[in-house]
């Protein structure tokens, strides 16, 4: 059952946090998971991306070679990081930050930071947002981990407001 993931976007958007979470989540229901990062060498605007691996069997090498999901909060991750992804993959779009849709067959567009802003309050959220948008695309963890995980990784005084943008997330999937 191993399935790889790559959520991208640009530095600040909260891609590597979501990464992990969702790998804490996978530990959690006691399957394996390795989580792997890069960023450009700008703290805030640069590209960064985070890489998962989850399987039920070991993971000897944690290296993504062919993503089956591929998250995109930028244009420039869209056309950067999807190339790669798996002929039967989903990619994920921040509707509004990836204007120009590539040219893939099974892709889920989601306005994240938009509903991060709107339904949440500020635009921080829309990683939390993505990750419930993850975790009703891709069902490779049971939606209660992830609360879970995410409860456990955020600041305490942000928890509610996290829980909020996670349930947005995956209730905006049809």
């Amino acid at each position: 059952m191993r399935k790889q993931l790559r959520l991208s976007g640009s530095g600040g958007q909260g891609v590597i946090t979501a990464a992990i979470i969702l790998a804490e989540a996978a530990v959690a229901e006691g399957k394996n998971a390795v989580q792997s990062q890069s960023y450009g060498p700008e703290a805030r605007g640069g590209a960064s991306k985070s890489e998962v691996i989850i399987d039920d069997d070991k993971i000897f090498h944690p290296h993504v070679k062919a993503p089956d999901f591929v998250l995109a909060m930028t244009q420039k991750a869209a056309d950067k990081y999807y190339e790669d992804l798996s002929s039967d993959g989903v990619l994920i779009l921040d509707d509004d930050l990836v204007p120009s849709t590539p040219d893939f067959k099974n892709i889920v567009r989601v306005p994240i930071t938009k509903l991060a802003v709107e339904k949440v309050g500020r635009a921080l959220f829309a990683n939390i947002v993505a990750l419930g948008v993850i975790a009703k695309v891709t069902g490779l963890v049971d939606f209660d981990a992830v609360k879970k995980a995410v409860a456990h990784r955020v600041p305490p005084q942000t928890v509610e407001q996290n829980m909020r943008a996670l349930q947005i997330g995956y209730d905006s999937v049809k």
